[in-house]
């Protein structure tokens, strides 16, 4: 059944640290997604992409966020990465972190596993990679985030705490693979109580430790989140998150588990539990989801994403990358104006940005007064 560990109380992540740079020098791409070959050096500061919808603005974004994650943004799986008629892709990045030069090297190719190295050693496994190179994306999907389920606002969560907390990912990673465990059990009518009780301890630990730094995270998450709400959208509206979980305090994943294994047998799934949990959204105390117009939807969700961004600042001590996917549209030109005025602040470090519009592009860099560096993407 694998070894039990206890995980201790999560550590502050809000101690004040001295925060260091980290600088996407180049990139390099051969056959990802629909780039047979391109090779790219950045500025320091902030880096457009102009061009008209589907000539593939995004898909140099995403290839910024693979190198960060090792996965897509848009959910595709490795092999539609690669180039259609292609068997294989590449793509490198050469970063300034810390001060220190580094390149990363992720290798696609068909019907084989990929590889991801770092400074030309490969990892054992991918999950040591992450937030090592933090990164924050602000994409037109981020609406789901308001509008999906909660396994939506979950993976946001997940995403947001593991960059920061190798040992939540270590527990989230622990706790999935014992509740995939206790589901097939459950699916093959097994009805050994022993072997149930062996599993719930496992995914007890984890939950617990899970579940004590969600609630801490959202709630320092939210306080940001409601500062850059008020600055982009210029009213007194509300908004809030507030994290949801069948476990407390007084509440322990090992006893709900054992008070549900009937139903759950029944169900022929675990019913209960962290893998349930979520981040409730609302504006003016209503669910936003009901109630926020298209607008505010689109601010509540670009400032969410400005609070991760802060928010990784603080626990990583660095200066994440920010990737702007097209975030102008359906926004009134005083919220633009506003969002500019933020992102030329030396809170943000490196920022990538798409638009279709050249002059939202040169009123930000006019704002910075820094260097800047213009690309225009055709099909």
């Amino acid at each position: 059944m694998g070894i039990l560990e206890q995980f201790d109380s999560p550590p502050s992540a809000f101690l004040q640290r001295s925060v260091q740079s980290m600088i996407l020098q180049s990139l390099n791409l051969t056959n990802f997604k629909n780039i047979g070959e391109c090779s790219l050096e950045f500025s320091h500061k902030i880096n457009c992409f102009l061009g008209d919808n589907g000539v593939g603005k995004s898909n140099l974004l995403d290839a910024i966020h693979f190198l960060s994650f090792c996965k897509s943004f848009a959910g595709l799986t490795d092999p539609m990465l690669i180039r259609r008629g292609e068997d294989f892709a590449i793509v490198r990045g050469h970063y300034l972190r810390r001060d220190v030069d580094e390149e990363i090297v992720a290798g696609l190719a068909v019907g084989k596993r990929k590889s991801f190295r770092r400074s030309g050693k490969e990892y054992r496994r991918l999950s040591e990679h992450i937030g090592l190179f933090p990164l924050v994306m602000v994409a037109p999907a981020d609406i789901e985030l308001i509008n999906g389920s909660g396994e939506v606002r979950r993976r946001f969560l997940d995403m947001v705490i593991s960059q920061g907390d190798a040992r939540y990912l270590e527990a989230l990673i622990r706790y999935n693979r014992t509740l995939t465990q206790r589901n097939s059990m459950l699916r093959d009518g097994i009805a050994d109580t022993s072997l149930y009780m062996a599993v719930e301890m496992q995914m007890d630990m984890s939950a617990d430790y899970i579940r004590r730094v969600r609630a801490e995270r959202v709630d320092r998450l939210s306080e940001i989140f409601g500062r850059y709400y008020a600055e982009i959208s210029g009213t007194r509206e509300t908004p809030r998150l507030t994290y949801r979980s069948h476990l407390s305090d007084g509440v322990t994943l090992a006893g709900l588990l054992a008070a549900n294994r009937e139903r759950d047998r029944i169900l022929r799934h675990t019913s209960v539990g962290i893998h349930r949990d979520d981040v409730e959204m609302t504006l003016d105390d209503m669910p936003a989801r009901q109630t926020a117009s298209q607008g505010q939807s689109k601010t509540y969700t670009i400032a969410l994403r400005f609070a991760q961004y802060e928010f990784l600042r603080e626990v990583t001590a660095m200066s994440p990358l920010l990737l702007l996917d097209d975030i102008f549209d359906k926004l009134d030109a005083g919220r633009v104006e506003r969002i500019m005025r933020i992102v030329a602040t030396d809170t943000f470090g490196q920022i990538f940005v798409t638009d279709t519009n050249r002059r939202h592009l040169d009123e930000i860099i006019a704002l910075t007064g820094g260097s800047d560096s213009i690309w225009s993407v055709v099909g």
